[in-house]
């Protein structure tokens, strides 16, 4: 009977250590980002559903950047932009404004949503260009016709802003239009925890970990550090 029990607490003494084994490795992987060291400049992507940010303490915690939606698509402006830019540049966090490309619609009333979104401001980065596929856009029109349309969409937010954006790319999109190959521009990739290299071109940013868990932020966020 002693030797029933002795077995039995053995049991729950080592599923409680693989309990707290996998709670502990939850929390790192929750707050893992690339090293300082390597990688000395670092920040979020953040939108309306991120809601109230503590700028201040994004600040205090390592947020060197932010990366702000602004517009997605031809769909109404993201609600928290203003309020978020605000934010970002009374706590000292350098921001750009970021717009989620549609390729269900025009890119020249893609660009007048974002160009009467985004006013233009010198300090501000480069603008990012989101490219992926969506849910609400299940077309794959021809690349020659992305690739033309993309362009337009540049030409015209570029001349607004005076300073050429930054293409943010899913590894998907890029698979399918190849757009490091034909368009000249800085790229921003993604790959959760390793080194992303799928593009034509080397990457100038790398999203490292899309939800991680930060103060400042209810939510998860995308977390991204810039090539030195």
């Amino acid at each position: 009977m002693a030797v029933g029990k002795f077995r039995l607490w053995r049991y729950v003494a080592v599923a409680l250590a693989l309990l707290l084994g996998a709670f502990v490795l939850w929390r790192v992987i929750l707050g893992w980002a690339p090293s300082r060291d390597a990688y000395p400049d670092q920040g979020i992507v953040v939108d309306a559903h991120h809601g109230a940010l503590d700028w201040p303490m994004l600040a205090a915690t390592g947020v060197d950047f932010a990366y702000i939606v602004a517009t997605d698509g031809v769909k109404p402006r993201d609600a928290r932009f203003a309020v978020n830019v605000a934010g970002a540049a009374e706590a000292g966090v350098r921001f750009g404004a970021l717009h989620r490309y549609d390729l269900c619609r025009l890119a020249s009333d893609q660009a007048t949503s974002f160009i009467t979104t985004v006013p233009r401001n010198d300090a501000a980065l480069p603008a990012a260009v989101e490219f992926r596929f969506t849910d609400t856009c299940s077309g794959k029109p021809d690349r020659a016709l992305v690739l033309s349309e993309v362009a337009t969409f540049l030409s015209q937010i570029e001349a607004h802003l005076g300073k050429p954006a930054i293409l943010k790319i899913s590894p998907e999109f890029e698979e399918q239009y190849k757009l490091s190959t034909s368009i000249d521009r800085t790229v921003w990739l993604e790959k959760t925890w390793l080194l992303p290299d799928y593009a034509a071109r080397p990457w100038v940013i790398w999203s490292a970990n899309p939800q991680r868990h930060i103060d400042g932020v209810s939510e998860p966020v995308e977390w991204a550090v810039v090539r030195q």
